[in-house]
């Protein structure tokens, strides 16, 4: 009897065990979209808005049959600008959104997909929370799960607003561009769950998530430099290859679709199967000791220590992105030619000099918006250290809160004048002219980076809890510099950012006055939160 009860019992907790797994799942699901309330409206926000907002600057720009079959026939003689958008395969306003913004709204969807599930598996057991959260009736893989549904809700989402926002110009194109700019998120989401089981820290988990994005951007560039149709191996093992293999309003390619969830559900699988063979907190990637004793001395080394791997990542890709940019100055010169909207926008965006510079000064302030969120990241770095429990310690020491706090802000603010040279150096070596002016073009876009860093640092330094608000900032300005232009915002409007205030170099007028002025405000605002985090208790 006793051994007919124990296989009983045996076989109904494999049974239940599935079930007993995901306990908790709906709980923590409705708290994860909770803390998530400002970062995923914002993100997803952004990118629906560059997608909808592109059908009619596309209109605007290329407004006749004959202007969309020139724009067409240049693109297949013009490699350095196919590396930079993709190939197009039709003339229609629905394929030309989908060929100018699909893999820049796919990889903003991979990106807010990997910042959500890292940030709800990994981030949440370096900081002993989720060692709280299990202690309950939660479910071994519940927090997984409730991270990948969160990243769903988001992808599905924009998905949905891009489908029904671009149904004008096709429902099957609409749909298509909208699932696979979904699909692509998703694909992310679990590839930074399986990197969140492998690696003990978020950071590296986020950072190793987003070189395989980056590698992803590369790899299709290559492929799609060389040939005009989407169809080179390097384009095909892209997942921003599939992305734009699917050929949204241009004879649409459904299984390119199941390609791109058939390797986010194989990805899941993994990462569950991972989830399921390790401690709480725990790593299968072995993690290098620390240091001998006496290299880390100061608080400032501690910080660098902490946050070198995303400076270098960072530096790295800005200094491509400034070759990409560059190599792809002259043909965007050539493609603009006569068409007058277009260079309306490039100049709304980089000033009224001749085309090149204001192309030139487009694309620099491009680097500058993005370099905003090197500098939110590297800020809130201070967040996640104090909620982790990890700066106590510290602090119990001899070490004051300023010298902390200056230690990890000097890696931000000067890290961000770093990869600011390095854009300026990679565009001034793919532009192979004009390299003192192009280096001053990048380094003017420091003040107003400073400014989005000072507002990073205030929130920590007020309202810890509502940190998280600095990528809202950080949001809300890349849609001003992005968009903003294109739909003939008014200028009072987009004096809102910081960005709107900087000399337009080269081309431009030096004006030191906006810069100083700049320089300032940033000043005032890391003092106040500096201010307000010594005053303060610990979160």
């Amino acid at each position: 009897m006793t051994a007919t009860a124990d296989a009983t019992a045996t076989a109904f907790a494999a049974r239940s065990g599935g079930s007993r797994q995901l306990a908790g799942t709906g709980t923590l699901l409705r708290f994860a979209l909770r803390r998530d309330r400002v970062l995923i409206p914002v993100w997803v926000g952004v990118n629906a808005l560059m997608v909808l907002s592109m059908p009619g600057t596309i209109k605007g720009l290329y407004g006749t049959a004959a202007e969309r079959a020139d724009l067409m026939r240049q693109l297949e003689t013009n490699a350095s600008l196919r590396a930079l958008v993709g190939p197009v395969f039709d003339d229609g306003l629905g394929a030309l959104t989908a060929w100018r913004v699909g893999l820049y709204a796919g990889a903003l969807a991979a990106v807010t997909s990997l910042l959500i599930v890292v940030r709800h598996t990994r981030d949440e057991e370096e900081s002993g929370r989720q060692e709280v959260v299990a202690s309950g009736m939660v479910g071994r893989r519940a927090p997984l799960t409730a991270a990948l549904l969160a990243a769903a809700v988001a992808n599905a989402v924009l998905a949905l607003l891009i489908a029904v926002g671009l149904a004008g110009q096709g429902a099957a194109g609409a749909l298509a561009l909208g699932l696979g700019v979904g699909g692509v998120g998703m694909l992310f989401a679990t590839m930074a769950a399986i990197l969140a089981q492998l690696t003990e820290s978020a950071r590296l988990a986020r950072g190793l998530t987003a070189a395989v994005l980056g590698g992803a951007f590369v790899l299709r560039a290559a492929g799609d430099s060389a040939t005009d149709d989407g169809s080179s191996v390097l384009t095909r093992v892209s997942p921003l290859g599939w992305l734009e293999n699917v050929r949204a309003f241009a004879d649409e390619r459904w299984w390119v679709l199941l390609l791109l969830a058939g390797a986010a559900a194989v990805q899941g699988v993994v990462a569950y199967t991972l989830a399921g063979r390790r401690d709480l907190g725990m790593s299968f990637l072995p993690t290098r000791p620390g240091p001998a004793a006496g290299r880390l001395r100061t608080a400032g080394a501690l910080a660098w220590r902490l946050q070198r791997g995303s400076v270098l990542g960072w530096s790295i890709g800005f200094f491509a992105a400034g070759v990409v940019y560059g190599g792809t100055t002259e043909g965007a010169a050539d493609l603009v030619g006569d068409n007058e909207q277009a260079r309306e926008i490039i100049e709304r965006m980089g000033g009224q000099a001749g085309l090149t510079d204001a192309f030139v000064s487009a694309m620099v302030g491009m680097l500058g918006l993005i370099a905003a969120l090197y500098v939110v990241a590297s800020v809130l770095r201070l967040s996640g250290e104090e909620t982790s429990g990890r700066a106590e310690p510290v602090l119990a020491g001899a070490v004051g809160r300023l010298r902390w706090a200056a230690g990890h802000l000097v890696i931000a603010f000067g890290g961000a004048a770093l990869i600011m040279l390095l854009a300026g150096l990679g565009f001034a070596a793919g532009y192979g002219q004009d390299f003192w002016a192009i280096l001053g073009a990048c380094l003017v876009q420091l003040p107003a980076v400073w400014v989005i860093g000072g507002a990073a640092v205030l929130l920590h330094g007020l309202l810890p809890r509502a940190a998280v608000a600095a990528w809202a900032v950080a949001g809300a300005v890349l849609l001003l510099g992005w968009v903003g232009p294109a739909l003939d915002v008014p200028q009072t409007v987009l004096d809102v950012s910081p960005y709107g205030h900087l000399p337009k170099l080269p081309g431009g007028e030096m004006s030191w006055t906006p810069v100083v002025v700049l320089v300032l405000i940033a000043a005032a605002l890391v003092a106040a939160g500096l201010a307000g985090l010594r005053r303060r208790d610990l979160t």
